[in-house]
């Protein structure tokens, strides 16, 4: 669909969405995610120009269908795949990204950090048609052996070089964590639990110098520029447990990222920000707050966050709470956990309970938030119901599969699709059943109602 689009325009210095923004050009991806947002165009244009909206859109992955994510868009969900040293297979790895546009995910990031990393890339953007991010010191680590002491600006430089080209659509770059802040971690129970920032920390720490993307942010945009790469700020010290949450290490990075924002948008690069991982529930708000001051209100991305440290096999549901909060109080995008996090390397059907409890709680932040005729889906839904028009309910399901395997699992027969029951309740004990039969009898449901208002009228 892009190719066309990104064509015309083969010839312009600069092709970032922002740069097209700030000079007043409604862009065709801009029309079109006006068209799938029901808002305005011009609504679309004066947010991305203003940072408070990216379309994460690579001009080299023209498969893509344009997105949004910002506060004045629906809530969005990112789903993370990837291999590992220990699981590593490219059609793995498309299946995930299937799985996840199958079950509608926005957006799909890269995370991979064993086997053949370049085909894996390939083979992910060539079948997804939502923007792919990646966290690229996953590789530059790979490409140097795992030797972190090996890591060099020019390596850095090359691996980002490479992953634009073949269309990554963000990068989340660990770009806030400095040389400074190492004595602020001292103060944690556990540390850094961010990868990127802990390979960022060994770094620092065997060379005794500053951040090696921070130095090179220049030269990071310059490459984000070219191809229209958005910036993921990376936060590296997120909180991995309760006790760490919105500390002076945690909130300090924030506040670079703020500065590196503001860096980013002077080339008309796109931004947004990552959030904490493990919040109590009562801190989320202040959590999104603080961001929109410190960062200029750009988009925050948040990992869950989980409200509860105890809930191994069952995360995607303790951080589902915190993100379906997080969402409410302005968060643009939320990074879905698995029943993995923490235990092991996600797969297929891992990918698809993370997106549904994602997917949740992102349309219930929508209906908090009032976003036009984000509840009419669920005024349908009850209306299927009381209608007993299951065909229709598993149609509206956010996951329509399972919705009609567990009804289907004690009454499978086509004839059950028109019965006014379900296995719940039977025939018998059917509360709207028995409510529609009262309702029914309207003679007697008016005698009852004008007794009623002339009791209250006594």
């Amino acid at each position: 669909m892009r190719s066309q689009w990104v064509s015309e325009r083969k010839n312009d210095k600069v092709r970032t969405q922002m740069h097209y923004a700030k000079k007043g050009i409604i862009t065709k991806e801009m029309e079109y995610v006006a068209k799938i947002e029901d808002i305005l165009p011009e609504l679309v244009r004066s947010e991305v120009a203003r940072g408070r909206m990216i379309i994460p859109a690579n001009i080299n992955h023209v498969s893509l269908e344009p997105m949004a994510i910002g506060i004045a868009s629906k809530c969005k969900i990112n789903a993370n795949i990837g291999s590992s040293a220990i699981a590593s297979d490219v059609e793995g790895e498309i299946e995930k990204v299937q799985v996840s546009q199958h079950y509608k995910a926005d957006t799909a990031m890269d995370l991979s950090t064993g086997g053949d990393l370049d085909e894996i890339r390939k083979g992910v953007i060539a079948n997804s048609k939502i923007p792919i991010g990646t966290v690229p010191i996953y590789q530059i680590l790979h490409d140097v052996n795992n030797k972190i002491e090996d890591l060099s600006i020019d390596v850095m430089l090359d691996v980002l070089q490479r992953q634009a080209e073949q269309g990554v659509s963000y990068f989340t770059i660990h770009a806030g964590f400095l040389l400074s802040t190492m004595p602020k971690i001292a103060k944690r129970k556990m540390g850094i639990v961010s990868r990127g920032g802990s390979l960022m920390a060994a770094w620092m720490m065997h060379y005794h110098k500053e951040n090696p993307f921070y130095t090179a942010f220049d030269d990071i945009l310059d490459i984000c520029a070219k191809y229209d790469v958005s910036l993921s700020l990376g936060d590296s010290l997120r909180p991995g447990c309760l006790a760490d949450a919105s500390d002076e290490a945690q909130l300090g990075e924030l506040k670079v990222l703020g500065e590196l924002t503001l860096r980013a948008w002077e080339r008309d690069v796109q931004v947004m920000i990552e959030g904490p991982g493990h919040v109590p529930l009562n801190q989320i708000e202040r959590n999104m707050k603080i961001q929109r001051e410190l960062c200029h209100e750009a988009p925050f991305y948040i990992l869950g966050p989980l409200v509860t440290d105890i809930a191994a096999g069952y995360d995607h549901i303790s951080s589902a709470i915190g993100a379906a909060v997080g969402g409410w109080h302005g968060a643009s995008m939320l990074c879905y956990v698995t029943p993995k996090e923490h235990l092991g390397l996600p797969n297929a059907a891992d990918v698809r309970e993370g997106i549904i409890a994602y997917k949740i709680a992102a349309h219930a932040a929508d209906i908090a938030r009032g976003r036009k005729g984000a509840r009419d889906i669920d005024d349908e839904m009850s209306d299927a119901r009381y209608a007993f028009d299951w065909e229709k309910q598993f149609e509206l399901a956010l996951d329509s599969e399972r919705a009609r395997e567990y009804h289907d699992e004690t009454l499978p027969q086509d004839v059950f699709k028109e019965a006014e029951f379900c296995s719940m309740c039977g025939p018998k004990f059917c509360s709207y059943k028995i409510t529609q039969n009262i309702m029914e009898n309207s003679d007697e449901l008016d005698r009852i109602i004008k007794e009623n208002e002339a009791a209250q009228a006594v």
